[in-house]
């Protein structure tokens, strides 16, 4: 089985968030149960610069290629290699054109990213639409098109409509719902979206295109990233508008749960650690507590070195809580203010630190807190691939407050670097998460349903009581959560029937 992913983005090479992610590790899982070769298509943005794709040993094609989008025809370049990272052999393909490659950020300016390009509509389905000339090009010959979000909307829509000369299945994963990628009926024209196809049984949305809606009516199946989140956007709080789109795909909606790449989110593994720790799960199994114990002793190194780091007094035995995020109200990072700003912080020993970017006031209220308590809280407003992986490794607890989240990977990553997940039980937060409870000696971190700040603030402090209590029980609770498996493998079989779901409704079957 022959599967084509069309993405806007794909770590270490382009990322914003687990869209990324999942991009540079569920190819690979594919290819990986020897049932499925897979081709990734994505764009070359002028935040990838030429040097650092030859060091991924990606080489750009002389030839340039002709993609067609309405009355309109662009010129592209390609760099083309394999996916970068350990395993199976990939093939990536790059799409270069000046609306990719003259941007700094991928969606929007990098010093406001939450502003999308007002062009994003004509970036995107040129992508989407050079991917399949590209596969005709290069007789990638792909029996099953899967796209991914908004941005690869087109991918799925021109695919249908015989884009490849023949009939193709179509997969569409929602990854977050609420960007729906809107533009007006006319520009979706002129990028050819048929006049029959502008209504409400097509992509019209309240009297606006929305690519998601390309996704979401034409693709054979569509997924979303948990369970969880693939029943929440049937109903009007989490569908924005689009709940009875979703209610009327019937079980051609399904969720699948994404994975951690344990190849880099591994504390064992990991090359951005002062110090490694752990030992692989399986490994875990065989030791007995006090051998396991003393493969932990860096732990508290990179909770040392984290403090230090960051201008926090190095305090073994204080609680270290961390939020590595974009900075919106989506995430909950109003919450993480107010807790910090209300007397909870006066009341319990504890510090805190925040990684990221995003909505300016909400920027501004972190940098004031951090100011107000410079050994209390760390705010450093910015992404860090290797301080993000420093912060996994030295923070006691991580926190995941989300308004809403369709999947969520940090808290996967924490699970498997002894960091204990602090969520909200929404998407698939709810689905990875189990809440401790110290009588059963149960769970695996602490969480809770209702979005607000006592809410947040009650678990935080039953975080900080069982930090500071039974120690043998604490361990216990550390070692479940990191014997967890969210690996890609069940991932990749799940996906792998949806795929073969789509072939049968692409043959009448």
């Amino acid at each position: 089985m022959n599967v084509l992913h069309v993405a806007s983005e794909v770590a270490p090479l382009s990322k914003t968030g687990g869209l990324g992610d999942v991009l540079g590790a569920l190819p690979r899982a594919l290819v990986q149960t020897g049932e499925v070769s897979a081709s990734v298509v994505s764009a070359r943005y002028g935040s990838i610069p030429v040097e650092g794709m030859t060091d991924y040993g990606l080489a750009r094609r002389l030839r340039k290629l002709s993609v067609p989008l309405g009355s309109q025809s662009y010129d592209v370049t390609l760099y083309e290699g394999r996916l970068p990272g350990s395993g199976p052999a990939v093939p990536i393909y790059l799409v270069e054109h000046p609306l990719f490659a003259e941007r700094p950020g991928l969606y929007g300016p990098p010093e406001r990213p939450e502003q999308d390009y007002p062009d994003n509509h004509l970036r995107f389905s040129l992508l989407s639409r050079a991917a399949l000339v590209i596969a005709a090009e290069f007789g990638l010959k792909p029996d099953v098109v899967h796209g991914h979000d908004w941005q690869t909307g087109p991918a799925v829509y021109f695919a249908r409509r015989g884009a490849l000369g023949r009939q193709v299945a179509t997969v569409f994963t929602v990854h977050n719902l609420l960007f729906k990628g809107l533009c007006s009926l006319a520009d979706a024209a002129s990028l050819g979206i048929a006049l029959e196809d502008l209504g409400p049984s097509g992509v019209e949305f309240y009297g606006q295109a929305a690519f998601i809606k390309a996704g979401l009516q034409f693709a054979h199946r569509v997924t979303t990233v948990s369970p969880h989140y693939a029943a929440e956007i049937r109903t009007p709080e989490f569908g924005y508008g689009l709940e009875g789109v979703t209610q009327s795909l019937g079980d051609r909606l399904s969720g699948i749960l994404n994975g951690a790449d344990y190849e880099r989110w591994s504390p064992w593994l990991d090359p951005f650690l002062p110090v490694r720790y752990g030992v692989a799960p399986d490994k875990a199994d065989q030791l007995e507590d006090d051998a396991w114990l003393a493969t932990m002793h860096g732990k508290g190194r990179c909770k040392a070195e984290l403090q230090r780091e960051l201008g926090l007094p190095q305090r073994p035995r204080t609680p270290l809580f961390a939020t590595i995020s974009r900075l919106t109200d989506q995430k909950g990072i109003d919450l993480v203010c107010s807790v910090l700003e209300s007397d909870f912080l006066a009341g319990n020993d504890f510090q805190y630190v925040v990684l990221g970017r995003g909505d300016a006031a909400l920027e501004g209220r972190l940098r004031a807190l951090a100011e107000r308590h410079p050994t209390r809280i760390a705010v450093r407003v910015t992404f860090d691939e290797a301080l993000s992986h420093r912060t996994e490794a030295g923070a006691d607890f991580f926190v995941m407050p989300s308004r809403f989240e369709p999947c969520g990977l940090n808290q996967l990553y924490s699970l498997r670097y002894g960091t204990l997940p602090i969520v909200r039980l929404v998407g698939g937060l709810a689905d990875t998460v189990v809440d401790y409870d110290a009588r059963s000696r149960s769970g695996t971190g602490f969480t809770f349903a209702a979005y607000d700040t006592s809410a947040l603030a009650h678990t935080m402090g039953r975080a900080i009581r069982a930090y500071g209590g039974d120690d043998a029980s604490f361990v216990a609770l550390v070692r479940r959560a990191m014997r967890v498996d969210f690996g890609w493998s069940t991932s990749a079989r799940a996906y792998l029937h949806v795929y073969r779901q789509a072939l049968r409704d692409a043959r009448g079957g």
